[in-house]
């Protein structure tokens, strides 16, 4: 009873003046509804593909602002939050289940692969605003880079190129070109041969 007289007793002004921050919309009318948009694309005709029309993701990906190099592998399970915000040089990999977490732009440079399961975050909240805003950021994985099976690469960490985020492994920091990284927080653990990469350090 006493709960409620005192919520009686707060005027128009002052409810008002109480709504929760959290509750506020991140992001604009316009990318929610293109958002909406492309999760339906996603559903009806990403989803259901069968898996070797690489050319047809690609297309669809296209349609919704995406800028995709030749001979992208982008696989039926494979999730991109944003395609608008996505670049990709040629023959980039997204394989099942892996997703892209792009707010801001995400740059994917040739021949990069994000494997099975793996997550690349690109936003994250301040926790120590009442209104928990949400913060993003522009990131990228370089050329010949390889984020492995179920690992995860956080908010604002930039992959370098010919660098490889091992097994499961969650990535704190921007990776080293050509550095192998494993672990939970990733550390580097040893180098990749640059013969292993057409071009070497050159690649871009």
């Amino acid at each position: 009873m006493r709960l409620n007289a005192s919520r009686q007793d707060i005027g128009p002004s002052e409810a008002s003046s109480q709504i929760d921050p959290t509750l506020l919309p991140s992001f604009s009318l316009k990318n929610r509804l293109a958002r909406a948009l492309w999760n339906l694309c996603y559903a009806l005709l990403y989803r259901t593909s069968p898996r070797p029309l690489h050319a047809w993701r690609s297309m669809l990906l296209r349609a919704f602002g995406a800028k995709m190099g030749a001979a992208c592998h982008f696989y039926p399970k494979s999730k991109v939050w944003a395609p608008w915000n996505l670049i990709c040089e040629d023959r980039v990999s997204l394989a099942d289940d892996a997703e892209l977490y792009n707010p801001s732009s995400m740059y994917l440079g040739s021949h990069a692969i994000v494997s099975q399961g793996a997550y690349v975050c690109g936003a994250t909240h301040l926790y120590n605003e009442v209104s928990f805003r949400l913060v993003s950021f522009p990131m990228r994985l370089g050329a010949y880079s390889w984020v492995c099976a179920r690992a995860a690469v956080n908010p604002g960490v930039n992959v370098g190129d010919g660098a490889i985020l091992g097994l499961a492994s969650v990535a704190t920091k921007d990776l080293e070109p050509f550095g192998i990284y494993a672990g939970i927080p990733a550390r580097k653990v040893k180098e990749r041969l640059r013969s292993a990469v057409p071009g070497g350090p050159e690649t871009h």
